[in-house]
């Protein structure tokens, strides 16, 4: 058992950031008996995204930090949006980011029973109220910043009318729409949150938990500090779009005079070049401008994990940005950069060549067996023996007749080294009877062998390149950004903003062997091409599909 008095106090460890500054202080105080307990508690209508992965890493980080707990919790209150099928999938994104809530899984309609038995103890306490006004009507009394709202018809029933009202909606007496629970707070209150929010409105639909066993159900406001309390949790850690409702977090639990955790906010993630609406992604999805949930396009998880970032490589980006108090927009390219950065380390690099162009080596008559080392950061990575034949594949953007000053690869009477293996020298380019180039007759310098020799002939230029003899066709998709503007979030005509070169599609690209014994979530460096993984939809026992998860290099900043 983790004595929890042993967590490192402010002064033996610098906060790291300013949530952990709140919570030492907690601890000095004793204000949680020097527990920490997080919670990270997502509305099961979607699939996650990178915004709930910061918020994932943010509060299992903390808990690990103080050796505290963390739980895992739908907040289901709402059964016409959610399903099942969210709920497997945050699981699985939650389980795969690493973040361990051991066998603290829960629903909030485990505690609907109890969420209902609290709201009639406000009842008693004159501090709710049975009310018959429709949605409309009361957005329209809510007043205004300068106007106080004007106070429900209904508001001073009796405590004993407010009962009976509210166990016939429990019982189904009364349709949608008709009558809501609201808390008795102040309609003159600066804050809105607080002019007699609504606790309890009616829904006759099934719940993918409780079956058609409620019709009313209870709002986030209500909900949200209920299950923290009954779960015992220290830290709330909401985005800052809660921050206004942290009086009414506070003014719940203080009514029921039940154990009260403490609300903190951060700025949630905006991520340029992509959208983070629930609402949007799942417009998406469904007018079918992406392949689901999981297409490799999307900010979600799935998306993400389906294009070959790694938790690893999200965890270091959520370190990177850091947690603040204040909404910004973060550039996609420093997401870009974590990954790159963790699949340097990790990625066998491998030959792959997307566009082919035939090149025969007029000298050579045996294949040979050549050494390409798998990965240079990596020591134990090892290497690996390759074909060098006759004839070759290279990419056809590796060669120019005409080419433009500064043009450091193949061209007519030129030079240029084919990577593990000899410079080469262009002699003669076939052409088709349209005048297309279809081959080019080249020659080795066999003295010029990669790692052999004494040769100190210098080229400017290194390509890759597969043998035509020794490979396999396999298709290759393209990812780029979705969108081709910073923030279309912010643009009232969004989808017009969606880029038409978000997904180009290789067929029958050229790979060396070796990756035919490619698994699902192994990584590559295609070299000079961009880091690249097994697509986990479409790859099945008779068929690979590479995914190219990042380029090498950011060509957004280099004016793509």
């Amino acid at each position: 058992m983790i004595d929890m008095n042993e967590i490192n106090s402010v002064e033996e460890r610098k906060p790291k950031n300013f949530i952990y500054e709140l919570i030492d202080q907690d601890n000095q105080t004793n204000r949680f008996q020097k527990r920490v307990h997080t919670r990270f508690p997502p509305e099961p209508n979607g699939y996650l995204h990178i915004g709930h992965a910061k918020a994932i890493c943010l509060n299992y980080g903390i808990a690990k930090d103080y050796n505290g707990k963390f739980n895992l919790r739908f907040d289901d209150t709402n059964p016409e949006k959610e399903e099942q099928e969210y709920v497997d999938s945050i699981v699985e994104d939650v389980k795969w980011l690493g973040a361990d809530f051991e066998d603290r899984i829960f629903y909030a309609s485990d505690y609907f029973e109890q969420m209902y038995d609290y709201a009639i103890k406000l009842i008693k306490k004159g501090k709710a109220y049975v009310c018959d006004l429709s949605a409309d009507e009361i957005r329209e009394t809510r007043g205004t910043l300068t106007e106080a709202g004007k106070e429900s018809p209904y508001r001073n029933r009796t405590v004993e009318e407010n009962l009976d009202l509210f166990e016939r909606m429990k019982k189904g007496e009364f349709p949608n729409g008709s009558k809501t629970l609201r808390a008795k707070i102040d309609m003159a209150s600066p804050n809105f949150n607080l002019r007699d929010p609504i606790m309890y409105r009616i829904i006759h639909s099934e719940h993918h938990r409780q079956g058609n066993k409620w019709c009313i159900y209870p709002t986030y406001d209500w909900a949200h500090g209920l299950e923290d309390s009954i779960e015992g949790i220290t830290h709330s850690i909401c985005t800052l779009e809660f921050e206004n409702h942290r009086p009414l977090y506070d003014w719940f639990l203080d009514e029921l005079e039940i154990y009260h955790p403490q609300q903190i906010e951060f700025a949630r993630l905006n991520l340029s070049y992509t959208v983070m609406s629930k609402r949007k992604l799942l417009q998406l999805v469904k007018e079918k401008y992406v392949d689901g949930w999981d297409d490799p396009r999307m900010p979600t998880i799935s998306g993400f994990r389906r294009r070959g970032y790694t938790p690893e490589s999200i965890k270091n980006f959520t370190e990177i940005i850091g947690v603040a108090k204040r909404d910004a927009l973060t550039d996609i390219s420093l997401l870009e950069f974590a990954i790159r950065d963790d699949l340097n380390k990790r990625a066998t690099r491998v030959m792959a060549v997307l566009d082919p162009l035939k090149v025969v080596l007029t000298n050579v008559n045996d294949d040979e067996d050549l050494d390409a080392i798998n990965n240079p950061e990596d020591p134990n990575a090892g290497s690996r023996k390759i074909k060098f034949t006759r004839e070759i594949f290279i990419e056809k953007s590796d060669f120019m007749e005409n080419p433009p000053k500064g043009f450091h690869r193949l061209v007519p009477g030129g030079e240029v080294r084919l990577r593990y293996a000899y410079i080469i020298k262009c002699n003669e380019v076939i052409k088709n009877e349209n005048g297309d180039i279809i081959e080019l007759h080249c020659t080795i310098d066999p003295e010029t062998k990669s790692g052999v020799g004494t040769s100190t002939k210098k080229v400017k230029g290194t390509i890759h390149w597969v043998s035509a003899k020794y490979n396999f066709n396999a298709d290759v998709y393209l990812y780029d950004r979705l969108f081709n503007i910073e923030n279309p979030g912010a643009e009232e005509n969004w989808l017009d903003f969606i880029n038409p070169n978000s997904l180009q599609i290789i067929k029958d690209a050229k790979l060396e062997l070796s990756l035919m014994e490619a698994k699902i979530d192994q990584h590559f460096q295609f070299e000079r091409l961009g880091y690249f993984c097994v697509d986990r939809k479409y790859s099945n026992e008779n068929k690979i599909v590479f995914n190219r998860t990042v380029t090498l290099k950011d060509s957004w900043k280099q004016g793509k």
